[in-house]
C-alpha cells in the first residue's frame, strides 16, 4: 500500500461530495490543514460553508471511512466555518458586512411568522452563525416580546445606533424608541423610511445571516427592504388553510415581480397533538402547505406543530429553541433553521468559481 502524504489525502478526499452542494469538498476548498505522521494518523480541518450544516455528521463519517479505506489508521477532523456570501456585493451596498439577507414573509398576519423569524435567527445563532434580527414590522412590532429585550439602544462612537442583543442575536426594532403601548400611525413613506434607517445607521458588524421579519401583506416595508439591499432569500410562512394560502401566493407573486429569490415555503400550525392521548388534530387544514409549494414549483420546508409552549415562550421573551423543555415545534424550527442556511450555502457556491486543487 502507497504511504500517504496530503497529495494522496486530498485525492482520496476528492471522492467526498458536500451533498447539498453536490460537489467534493476538495474543490470546494473546504479542506484545509492536513497533516500525516509516519504511523499513517490523519489530521485535517474541514471549513463548512455555514456552521449550521445539516449534514455535517453524513461529510464526516464519508471521510473517514474514505482516509481509512486509502491506509490512514486514525483519521481526526476538526471543524471551521466560513459563511459566503449568497449575493454579490453592489456597489455602495447599505450592509458591507452582512454576507446574507434572509426575508421572513407572510401574505396575512396571524400565522406565526414573527415566531418562525425569531426562532430562525436564534437557532442560526445557537449553531455558531453572527446572526441579526431586523423587526422591519413597523406599525407591529413584536420581536422584542419574543425575544424578551427591552431597553433602548445607544450610539456608538462612529455615531450609529447599537443594536441590543438576546440569545447570541442582535436585535432592532421600532419599539426600542418609543413608549409602551403608543401606536405608530405611519404612513407608507414613514414608514419606509424606518427601515433605511436600521439599514443605514444601525451598527450591525459582521454577520452571516440577517433575518428580517416583514410586515404581512405587500407594501412599502417589502418594497422598501428590496430596493435597498440585496436580499439573499426568502422564506414564506403559511398555514394549511385556503385563506392563508391565497394571501402567500400574492406574497410570491410580489417578490418574483421584485426579483427576490424565494428559497421556500414553511407551514405553521400544521396539527395540535394532544398531550394526553397523542392524537393529532389538524385545525386549519391538512396540506396546504405542500400542495401550494407543489404548484408554484417553491421547495417545501417542512410543517411546524401547534405546540403550546410555542405562544407561551413567546409571551415570556423565551424562543421555543431556546427553552430547557423543548418539544417538537422546537426541533422543526431548528431543522427549519439548518436548511434555510444549507440553501444560502448552495446560492452561494453557484455563484463561486470551481477551484482546481494539485
Amino acid at each position: 500500500m502507497n504511504e500517504l502524504n496530503e497529495t494522496s489525502v486530498l485525492n482520496a478526499l476528492r471522492t467526498v461530495q458536500e451533498p447539498e452542494l453536490g460537489r467534493d469538498i476538495v474543490s470546494l476548498n473546504m479542506v484545509r490543514d492536513i497533516r500525516v505522521t509516519g504511523d499513517g494518523d490523519v489530521a485535517f480541518t474541514i471549513e463548512l460553508t455555514t456552521p449550521a450544516c445539516p449534514l455535517k455528521d453524513e461529510i464526516e463519517r464519508n471521510a473517514r471511512e474514505t482516509l481509512r479505506s486509502a491506509g490512514a489508521r486514525q483519521v481526526d477532523v476538526t471543524w471551521t466555518s466560513n459563511v459566503r456570501r449568497a449575493s454579490p456585493v453592489q456597489p455602495q451596498q447599505l450592509l458591507p458586512g452582512v454576507k446574507n439577507i434572509i426575508a421572513v414573509a407572510s401574505g396575512k398576519g396571524g400565522v406565526g411568522k414573527s415566531t418562525v423569524a425569531t426562532n430562525l435567527a436564534v437557532a442560526l445563532a445557537q449553531d455558531g452563525a453572527a446572526v441579526g434580527l431586523l423587526d422591519a414590522d413597523i406599525t407591529g412590532p413584536n420581536i422584542p416580546l419574543m425575544m424578551g429585550v427591552e431597553g433602548q439602544p445607544v450610539a456608538s462612537a462612529s455615531n450609529k445606533i447599537v443594536p441590543l442583543e438576546r440569545y447570541g442575536v442582535k436585535v432592532i426594532s421600532i419599539q426600542f424608541f418609543v413608549p409602551e403601548g403608543q401606536p405608530i400611525v405611519w404612513r407608507g413613506p414613514l414608514v419606509g423610511g424606518a427601515i433605511q434607517q436600521f439599514l443605514r445607521d444601525v451598527d450591525w458588524g459582521e454577520l452571516d445571516y440577517l433575518v428580517v421579519d416583514l410586515p404581512p401583506g405587500t407594501s412599502d416595508a417589502q418594497l422598501t427592504l428590496a430596493q435597498a439591499v440585496p436580499i439573499s432569500g426568502s422564506v414564506l410562512v403559511t398555514t394549511p388553510q385556503d385563506v392563508s394560502l391565497l394571501d402567500v401566493t400574492k406574497a410570491l407573486a410580489m417578490f418574483r415581480r421584485l426579483s427576490v429569490p424565494v428559497i421556500g415555503v414553511v407551514e405553521n400550525m400544521t396539527a395540535f397533538v394532544c398531550p394526553h392521548c397523542g392524537e393529532p388534530t389538524e385545525i386549519f387544514g391538512r396540506g396546504g402547505g405542500q400542495r401550494f409549494a407543489r404548484e408554484n414549483d417553491v421547495e417545501y420546508f417542512g410543517g411546524i406543530p401547534l405546540d403550546v409552549r410555542v405562544r407561551q415562550g413567546g409571551d415570556a421573551g423565551v424562543p421555543a429553541v431556546a427553552q430547557r423543555d423543548a418539544g417538537p415545534a422546537a426541533d422543526a424550527m431548528r431543522t427549519l433553521a439548518r436548511t434555510v442556511a444549507a440553501r444560502m450555502s448552495v446560492r452561494a457556491a453557484r455563484a463561486a468559481p470551481i477551484l482546481s486543487v494539485s
